[in-house]
Parts: C-alpha cells; structure tokens; sequence
C-alpha cells in the first residue's frame, strides 16, 4: 500500500508538480516553501521566552527567560512557545489559513508548531484549541486553531479534545484595541464544555491558537482551564506578534 501510494504521488508530480506554499515556484517536496519564500519566512529560533515564545538576545544558557511583557504581566498558563514571528511570509500564511479557506496550510504549520513545543511537551497533556463563537465558526465553516490542534495531537501521540473550550459570547475583535481594552474584552468570554469538563480535572493542557498578540485570549482561556480544575496550562501558537514587527 505504502508503494502504491508512493508511485501514485510521483505520478501525480508529473502532472502538477508542488509548487511553493506562498507562491508559484515548483519545489521538491509537497508543502514546502522555496528558498526566497523560506528566508522571508521569520522562524523562531535560538533564545526564547519560557512563557510566550518570543526570540530574545543572548545565549541559551540551560534556564528559563521571560520577555519583559512576561516578566510585568500575569500569565495564567506555565510555559509557552511559537513557531513563527507574525510578519512578512509568516503573516501572510496565517492570514491564509484563517480567512483565505487555505486548509492546506495546516499540515506543515502544525509541523512547525510541534518542532518549536517540543522543549514544553510532555506525556499525559490534553490538548485543546482556542474556541471560536458558533456564530464566527458559521461563517467561517472552520476553526483555525482547532484544525492545527487535532494535527499536533495526533502527531505528538496526545489526547485531543476540541470542543473542551466554548466561547458563549460574540467578543468584538480584538484588533486596534490596546493592551488594556483587549484584556477587558477578553473577561470571562471563555468556559469550559459542561460535557467535557471533567477531561480538564487533573489534567495538563495544552492550549493552541493560531496568534498571540497580548496574550489576552489565551489568558482567558487558561483561566477557564484552571477554574474547572486542570492542574498545569501551556500554550503554543502558530505566530508570535513582536512589538517591533
């Protein structure tokens, strides 16, 4: 089966051979970006932030950093990481995959997210999305972070629960509000499933989005974990907003 399907997919790259993720160049590989696509393309790497996942100055010494926002902000959940920073290439791809019905994105961007979360993973964590309201996820048809969720966990041997979160009132987006404004808008708007809450008790989670920016919307989601008795919280975000991006 494993042949038949190998000759099939190179007889099919005859016909249409894989092209870039971003653009219209031919690559080697499906789901790949070309070389000028993957230098625009900011992946985190080096020294990180322990909590959020931002690239920061300096060496990796072993021990945990935390950004200045961490260090100054309360965060609910225990550690944190990112794939990407939101910019160039990577903004282009996760507007792609949130608005632009690009589902194929997922696969390689919940490759990227596994590779940078494997410092934080660990046996036993559930693993669960950032909601969207039933109304955004109507017009919509899908959620984002729910389909990079379910490949991480599949791919990473975790259990998976995408329903565990509801988010049962219609927030305003979250763009052009200021820190502040966006923390407000973001109080209490997320809940634990009454049918899935007894999955959170004991449990390690998980949480993934597709972007970070304050740190607002998971915060809250975090706290809703906690509150119905999950014991640790971590996240891990497709794209990382920088201040200077």
């Amino acid at each position: 089966m494993g042949l038949q399907a190998g000759a099939w997919r190179a007889a099919l790259h005859l016909v249409y051979p894989p092209q870039c993720l971003t653009c219209d160049a031919l690559v080697t590989t499906d789901f790949g970006l070309c070389g000028a696509c993957w230098r625009e393309t900011p992946f985190v790497s080096g020294l990180v932030c322990d909590r959020c996942g931002i690239p920061l100055q300096g060496d990796d010494s072993g021990h945990p950093a935390h950004c200045d926002d961490c260090l100054t902000t309360a965060r609910p959940w225990g550690r944190g990481r990112a794939a990407l920073i939101y910019q160039d290439k990577a903004r282009q791809m996760v507007l792609a995959l949130k608005h632009g019905d690009r589902l194929d994105l997922a696969r390689p961007a919940a490759g990227w997210m596994l590779r940078a979360a494997a410092p934080i993973l660990e046996p036993g964590m559930l693993v669960a999305p950032v909601p969207l309201h039933r109304l955004r996820l109507f017009k919509r048809r899908y959620n984002q972070s729910a389909l990079l969720s379910a490949r991480i966990a599949r791919a990473a041997g975790l259990d998976h629960c995408p329903d565990l979160l509801l988010r049962p009132r219609p927030t305003p987006s979250q763009e052009g509000r200021d820190r502040q404004m966006r923390f407000a808008n973001m109080a209490g708007a997320l809940t634990l499933h009454p049918r899935r809450a007894a999955r959170a008790k004991g449990r390690h989670i998980l949480l993934v989005d597709d972007v970070m920016t304050s740190g607002a919307t998971l915060a809250a989601a975090a706290e809703a974990c906690l509150a119905g008795g999950a014991t640790q919280v971590s996240v891990l975000v497709l794209a990382r907003v920088a201040k200077d991006a």
